[in-house]
């Protein structure tokens, strides 16, 4: 009879998240001897194989990935039974793994992490900053609690609530802005040069709706990770790119690139705070929402001093 542990599924959740059995055995806070046996017998007992062992890492067998939803939907199930059995806690107590996108974070996490410190001085929060497909997947999986992203999201298993809009602003080289001459038309020749976030990203998407009949000819040369590195391509002249009212404070610091409006009504995101639907940690979603919305209206009140 297989006789697996809620131990050696977290073993192996760990292990299949990180490939390196160190860094896995100190996220569950063991040996990493100890957490290789675990293994060793979770393998044993199944009769798979579930990693390779190698000089170049450890990666999951065939049989390791399809067993891995299935390992990720029990343990979500236990984490959620653990909360609702322990609806006595005070909220936004404990840990609590949320997932921002990259667009997001850099920005309101300044302002947000503190206000959490302050108010819920018991809570363990742990950050997860990654694209919205990843943190889909994780906050489905149970690995996450909660994410932070930008609608549309399509997944039947998560719930949301919305935070925020958030507006969107063409970044400019400061020797063009006044040629361009805001505020600017979803049709202006300027997004001709707008550069793009590399694919992944959902602003990707979100630039491309914006642009209207106006086909963007930079974004088969350009393309970045992260945000901070398109503004610095623009401070050097190669190109605009829209970015969004969160990170508009940072990008006044930099003395050659300009902030430009668009027309009215202009081009927006909707940052919403989404998760599982079986997850009953609903006060401490409510009490997230409610801090977060108070760190954007901080920013926001900072962007237009």
């Amino acid at each position: 009879m297989i006789r697996l542990t809620i131990r050696q599924m977290q073993y192996f959740e760990s292990l299949a998240e990180t490939l390196h059995f160190g860094r896995a055995a100190a996220g569950c806070g063991v040996t990493q001897p100890a957490l290789s046996a675990q293994i060793s017998e979770m393998e044993a007992q199944l009769g798979l194989r579930l990693f390779e062992r190698g000089a170049g890492g450890v990666a999951l067998t065939a049989e390791a990935q399809a067993l891995r939803p299935r390992i990720e939907r029990i343990l979500a199930e236990l984490r959620d039974l653990e909360s609702e059995a322990r609806r006595e806690r005070q909220v936004l107590e404990g840990r609590f793994r949320l997932g921002v996108i990259p667009t997001v974070a850099p920005y309101l996490l300044p302002e947000l992490l503190p206000r959490l410190k302050q108010r819920f001085p018991h809570l363990q929060l742990e950050i997860r900053e990654a694209v919205t497909g990843t943190l889909l997947e994780e906050t489905g999986s149970g690995r996450l609690d909660g994410m932070i992203a930008a609608e549309p999201l399509d997944d039947p298993r998560l719930v949301h609530e919305i935070l925020f809009r958030d507006p969107f602003h063409l970044a400019v080289p400061e020797d063009e802005a006044e040629r361009i001459a805001p505020p600017v038309a979803q049709e202006s020749m300027a997004l001709e040069r707008l550069m793009l976030l590399d694919e992944g990203h959902c602003m990707r998407g979100q630039a491309l709706d914006i642009c209207g009949k106006v086909k963007p000819v930079a974004m088969e040369s350009f393309g970045a990770t992260s945000l901070t590195t398109l503004l610095h391509m623009v401070a050097h002249g190669m190109g605009v790119t829209l970015i969004p009212q969160l990170a508009r404070a940072s990008v006044q610091m930099l003395p050659s690139v300009r902030v430009l409006p668009f027309v009215d009504p202009g081009p927006s995101r909707t940052i919403i705070l989404a998760w599982r639907r079986t997850n009953p940690r609903q006060a401490d979603f409510a009490a997230l929402c409610a801090i977060a919305r108070d760190a954007q209206r901080s920013l926001a009140a900072a962007a237009a001093a």
